[in-house]
């Protein structure tokens, strides 16, 4: 034991004497009532404040951003899982307005989602999740709570392209419902248009626009979109009518397939036989 304690002090003397010396001036210090000395402890006792509110404050500072860098991450999860609560609620109000159509819809209706789109400027298409095991085929009407969206353009057994209203190759008969005009609607990689509509036609806007049962393509009234007035052309007998559509085709992510028409088209005309289940 006194061989321990002689090592010891052998190896940190100095810093025993100095604890020792430091402590016995403390304590002086402490019981000196002179006004000197007690100058001398109001500075040393405000530097060590000063000195514990700096590391205080140092540590203070490293825990906040510790905290800051939780919560920052706390907030982007909240973020991350209010957006697909946010997605869930219009995927479901989509549904319940697709639920609502096919109650009241006489015809039968093969529900689809779109897992993919082509946006170009002339040639619109959707990818469905449905295809020939599904019962679909070629020429069947798709559509949404708001309208006609396209047509179902080519299949295989579980997917099926789409031509949208909004694809240069895709023409179909249309109606004014309130008049009774009919015309050919087409895209003009621009705007839908009924076109060589002869200029003593009567077609008004915010008229509502249906596809014509004369049509061999889609030969049920489906609402399709609002007549914005006859664009009227400088040279010849016959007018445009620019037409609104109701569907979105950039919102709407699930669909109808109307499983009564399969339809073929050929040189831009309408050239169709029926599938009828």
């Amino acid at each position: 034991m006194l061989r321990s304690l002689t090592k010891v002090w052998e190896n940190f003397k100095e810093y025993i004497v100095l604890v020792v010396l430091i402590i016995v001036s403390l304590i002086t210090l402490s019981l000196n009532q002179k006004p000197a000395a007690k100058k001398i402890k109001s500075l040393a006792f405000g530097s060590f404040a000063t000195f514990t509110s700096v590391i205080s404050d140092v540590f203070d500072i490293a825990g906040v951003k510790g905290e800051n860098e939780k919560l920052r991450k706390f907030n982007a999860e909240l973020m991350l899982q209010v957006s697909e609560l946010r997605k869930y609620g219009i995927e479901n109000s989509e549904l319940k307005q697709l639920l609502t159509l096919r109650d009241t819809s006489k015809f039968p209706l093969i529900p689809a989602a779109i897992i993919s789109k082509s946006l170009s400027r002339s040639q619109n298409t959707f990818t469905l999740n449905a295809g020939k095991n599904n019962g679909l085929r070629p020429g069947m009407p798709v559509i949404n709570d708001q309208g006609l969206l396209g047509v179902v353009n080519s299949i295989s057994d579980d997917f099926s392209i789409v031509q949208t209203l909004k694809n240069v190759d895709l023409k179909l008969t249309v109606k004014d419902e309130r008049s009774g005009v009919e015309g050919i609607m087409k895209w003009n990689g621009s705007e839908l248009a009924m076109v060589d509509i002869p200029k003593t036609y009567d077609i008004q806007p915010g008229d509502r626009i249906v596809t014509s049962q004369l049509s061999s393509i889609v030969d049920i009234p489906i609402p399709i979109g609002m007549a914005l007035g006859l664009s009227k052309v400088e040279t010849g007998m016959f007018n445009e009518a620019k037409i609104k559509p109701y569907a979105d085709f950039i919102k709407t992510e699930h669909v109808f397939v109307i499983s009564i028409v399969e339809s073929k088209q050929k040189n831009g005309l309408e050239l169709n036989f029926y599938y009828r289940k």
